[in-house]
């Protein structure tokens, strides 16, 4: 991968991408692996998948769907790590349904762009994703040229998505010795897992009606901007800037 060109005294504002609706769609890939993986690990097939678009963290949906098929109690605590190993290998089988059935979203690659080219901003991932399914996702649609996944946040790390907040800024304050608070740090998301995300986690949100959630529901649930897509990137950028003016004279 080729990290963005940010140097270390540069760094100023941490650009936290949600990937699964605001970057790019990957249709059924991700819940054809759950299917596999519940078949494989329990011996029977899903009845029940999790839902779509939640931004649920994987572990999360994946304990769930244990649950939703009358995996409980201990059983479900015995056979979690287990399908935390299976998914992502299922997935993984599947790269190439990735990459033919999958779509980035109108704008993303521009905008993911326009955020790499600025010398200020730090541009990586926070997601629900374990972090071998988001990097097999931004491999395939060429996004990993734009971000530092080496610093994201990843469900891998947390299963609450919150918390991933923290791990991201601990992890880009260690690389460019620049501390990232909520005013330094800025969440792009299309659910309200994103928007509670920042609010609880400490970061700037700027919200993206390119998922399932309609724009008044994010405005309504927090949102510092809401955008209809990320066809504007110059509108991306001033937004950005606005929600962290104070990280420039610190």
């Amino acid at each position: 991968m080729t990290a963005p060109a940010t140097s270390r005294g540069d760094a100023r504002v941490l650009v936290l991408w949600d990937i699964d609706r605001t970057l790019v769609y990957v249709g059924e890939v991700d819940r054809t692996a759950y299917r596999e993986a519940f078949t494989e690990v329990v011996g029977r097939p899903a009845e029940r998948l999790p839902a779509k678009g939640t931004g649920v963290t994987m572990p999360l949906a994946i304990r769930g769907l244990l649950e939703d098929n009358g995996v409980t109690g201990s059983a479900a605590d015995d056979l979690l790590p287990r399908m935390l190993e299976a998914v992502p290998r299922h997935f993984a089988a599947h790269t190439e349904d990735v990459r033919s059935l999958g779509v980035v979203l109108p704008g993303a690659m521009q905008a993911l762009k326009a955020v790499a080219a600025e010398p200020d901003l730090v541009s990586t991932v926070l997601t629900g994703n374990l972090r071998a399914n988001a990097l097999i996702k931004l491999g395939v649609f060429g996004m990993d040229r734009y971000v530092d996944a080496s610093i994201g946040g990843f469900s891998s790390d947390d299963a609450h998505r919150p918390a991933l907040v923290a791990v991201a800024q601990r992890r880009a304050a260690e690389r460019f010795a620049c501390a990232f608070d909520v005013d330094r740090t800025v969440i792009i998301g299309d659910s309200l897992e994103d928007v509670r995300t920042g609010i609880e986690g400490g970061a700037r949100v700027i919200a993206v009606a390119s998922g399932t959630t309609p724009a008044e529901r994010l405005a309504e649930a927090g949102a510092d901007v809401v955008l209809p897509d990320l066809t504007d990137a110059a509108r991306l950028l001033q937004e950005i800037r606005g929600l962290t003016d104070r990280a420039g004279t610190q």
